[in-house]
């Protein structure tokens, strides 16, 4: 008897090493847990005894979403070589997709966060729940717009079709010196 071999776990296969775009689904079941846990610890820890939620954060993630905002602009520009664009490097283009690829999961994340404690606060009616609302709104929007962003930015880094990819591929012409 002789029994199939299935590949191993780690496969080496075309389709194991390639890496796909960002799924929605991804982001949304991350900020979905998130918001959870946000409501839960601040609705059973005492909101009173935590200090005024801070602006850095919101600075920060606006800060993010616009850099990578201004790489997706330019990288796509360099991809498609616009006329007065550098050749673009794929060294760094693949640190893009990196990079957009982490920044989508951790701004679903922090929107995620941000959601469930803004949720929160406009049910919460103390004046302490009251005074951080602007900041845990702005919290929530820079997040949403660093998603985007990231996502955005990982579009951008892909390789435009070329009317030669759509036709068929003759086999012929994969082997040289043969008619």
């Amino acid at each position: 008897m002789t029994q199939a071999k299935s590949p191993p776990p780690g496969g080496s296969g075309p389709e194991r090493s390639r890496m796909g775009p960002t799924r929605i689904s991804t982001l949304v079941v991350a900020a979905l847990a998130a918001a959870a846990v946000a409501w839960l610890l601040i609705s059973t820890l005492y909101y009173s005894g935590i200090p005024r939620l801070p602006w850095l954060p919101v600075v920060t993630l606006a800060g993010l979403a616009a850099l990578e905002a201004y790489a997706a602009i330019n990288t796509r520009g360099r991809i498609e070589r616009r006329p007065g664009r550098d050749a673009v490097d794929p060294l760094l283009v693949a640190r893009f997709v990196v990079l957009a690829k982490a920044s989508a999961l951790a701004a679903a994340i922090f929107a995620g966060f941000y959601a469930g404690l803004t949720g929160w606060l406009f049910v919460e009616t103390t004046r302490a729940a009251l005074d951080d609302r602007p900041a845990a709104g702005g919290g929530l929007l820079a997040s949403l717009a660093l998603v985007g962003a990231a996502l955005w930015l990982e579009r951008s880094c892909r390789v435009p079709k070329r009317p030669d990819d759509e036709r068929e591929d003759d086999p012929r012409e994969s082997r040289p010196g043969q008619r």
